[in-house]
């Protein structure tokens, strides 16, 4: 497999379940502690050796951009205070050697079609996916355990982790042949199914390491479950053609996509990395 230079971060969507809070604010702007939660997806793309970040967007979604932009106002002011470690939380905010590419998603047309909407930029290259809404706390970070899993089997591959099996119809399950401790040579992946008809309880979380043959098959999927084009349905197509594996990560996930994950997450975290109690 090629070097994983790139990530894509689709980040279009409305963020309903976090209003009034997100109807100006971007949900992956919504902080864990003093973070949003789009830079701790940043900060574990980069901790993966990625180099190239792109932003698939939406309306109001200006915020995301403005984050990882210079703020020479805030800087100098800072600076002239003497507040050195405010200042060297923000500047710079990346490296010198990553770049951000911001890209538009018209259309809510689902995660597929978001990931497609980044192929211009991908190109002929494989490349990381992280959902924002996936927090995930781990002492090696879940990108670089999946790119080094991709690197050793030569092929796709997607974060999983066992749930409880009267949750399936929440995510894609996948089943498959063990290759060794952590990874499985997919067989078969499906989208939400029912509890009756789930072939594992094996879900897929929101990580995956993929190769560009993905975005012709994005191409050709139609809309599924909830009327949109899945990314789950894609690689469904792809296995049949090109090895796809799930690797079950090392680490801890709090799903910020909903309220309780999301307090969960800033207590967990704040206590962890910030010494914070509740009284």
């Amino acid at each position: 497999m090629k070097p994983i230079r790139k990530a894509v971060f689709p980040v279009a969507g409305l963020g309903t379940r976090f209003l009034p809070a997100t109807k100006a604010m971007p949900k992956e702007m919504l902080p864990i502690v003093d973070k949003p939660l789009i830079q701790y997806a940043v900060e574990e793309a980069l901790a993966a050796g990625i180099t190239e970040l792109i932003f698939v967007t939406g309306r109001h979604k200006r915020a995301i951009e403005d984050h990882f932009d210079r703020s020479p106002e805030l800087e100098a002011e800072l600076a002239a205070k003497g507040k050195q470690a405010l200042l060297d939380s923000i500047s710079p905010m990346l490296p010198g050697h990553v770049h951000c590419i911001y890209t538009r998603q018209a259309q809510p047309l689902g995660l597929g079609h978001a990931v497609l909407c980044a192929a211009p930029i991908v190109g002929n290259e494989p490349f990381v996916v992280l959902l924002a809404d996936d927090l995930i706390d781990a002492q090696t970070p879940v990108t670089r355990q999946l790119v080094d899993a991709a690197h050793q089997h030569n092929g796709s591959v997607v974060a999983i982790e066992a749930i409880d099996p009267q949750d399936t119809y929440r995510y894609g399950i996948i089943a498959g042949q063990p290759v060794d401790a952590r990874n499985i040579r997919l067989q078969s992946i499906v989208e939400k199914p029912a509890p009756a008809d789930a072939p594992s309880n094996n879900a897929v979380v929101g990580r995956y390491v993929l190769e560009p043959e993905i975005f012709d098959h994005l191409r050709r999927t139609p809309a599924g479950v909830g009327h949109e084009i899945q990314l789950t349905d894609a690689i469904s197509r792809l296995l049949a053609e090109r090895p796809v594996y799930a690797h079950r990560y090392e680490g801890v996930r709090y799903d910020c996509g909903n309220k309780e994950g999301f307090f969960q997450a800033t207590l967990a975290l704040g206590q962890k990395y910030h010494g914070l109690r509740i009284c």
